[in-house]
């Protein structure tokens, strides 16, 4: 492992600032997240035009500039985590998680045996294709491969600490929108039920000693957050990064040339 690794900084309640991968796949963008500062990148699947073709190719991008990546598959099914790790995935986010039961079967999807029946694959991408021993490389990898269980519903709260409590599962990920809309008050994030809702989810975190994320749009709640016990921080996220800078200057820029209406001849 790397010093800056997934399963090290999530060993720690120190906080850690990435941010959000949805749109923008070019061969740059691990080493400008990388310049801008970022310590982790979430890459997701389950809401952008993102496929495996594609995640393969942007998980060297985020290798070349020694970037941990998280790869929010789109379901928890086997192949999904199975498929993502052997690209090289550091980090798998599953959505929707309900319960410890789910948490156990998708940690034994992405652990090798003893600890789980991930399919063994080898000299691929997740070993960086080297050759070397069996039996480190399936420790290495079980070692490496960190799993961020995120809880959207209801159900998910209510089995907070069952989940929490599951060997491999290393983040509980409060999935704020889907949380809120599955609660009844969609984006409502001061609702005092959301508020209790997230410090249950929180409290398990402690317990167990599992830290706890969630994705932020912008820096006082990202602070905030910080406050009441988040650690993993993801600000914002490439399309709305970008669009809001560029909004910024397209605004600054009409406004002191009066809307770029020309002198009068």
């Amino acid at each position: 492992m790397t010093q800056n690794s997934l399963k090290e900084m999530a060993q720690t309640r120190r906080a850690k600032f990435g941010t959000f991968l949805v749109e923008f796949n070019t061969p740059g963008i691990g080493q400008i997240m990388k310049a801008a500062g970022c310590e982790y990148v979430l890459l997701d699947m389950e809401h952008s035009g993102f496929n495996f073709e594609s995640l393969k190719s942007m998980l060297r991008y985020m290798q070349s500039a020694d970037l941990p990546t998280i790869v929010r598959v789109p379901s928890r099914n086997y192949h999904h985590i199975a498929r993502a790790l052997d690209m090289g995935a550091e980090g798998l986010m599953l959505p929707m998680v309900g319960s410890g039961e789910e948490a156990a079967q998708i940690a034994a999807h992405a652990k090798y045996p003893s600890q789980g029946h991930r399919g063994v694959a080898l000299g691929v991408a997740h070993d960086r294709y080297q050759p070397g021993p069996v039996l480190k490389k399936l420790r290495d990898a079980n070692k490496r491969s960190t799993i961020f269980a995120q809880i959207e519903t209801p159900e998910g709260v209510a089995n907070a600490d069952d989940i929490a409590a599951v060997k491999g599962i290393d983040c509980l990920w409060v999935g704020h929108f889907d949380l809120s809309a599955s609660m009844g008050i969609a984006g409502q994030f001061d609702h005092p039920d959301f508020i209790a809702a997230v410090e249950r989810v929180g409290k398990a975190c402690r317990k167990h000693k599992k830290s706890f994320g969630r994705l932020v749009p912008d820096v006082a709640t990202g602070v905030a957050i910080y406050r009441d016990g988040f650690d993993f921080i993801c600000y914002s996220g490439d399309v709305w990064i970008f669009q809001a800078a560029l909004k910024e200057g397209m605004d600054q820029l009409r406004a002191q040339t009066k809307g770029g209406r020309g002198k009068k001849r």
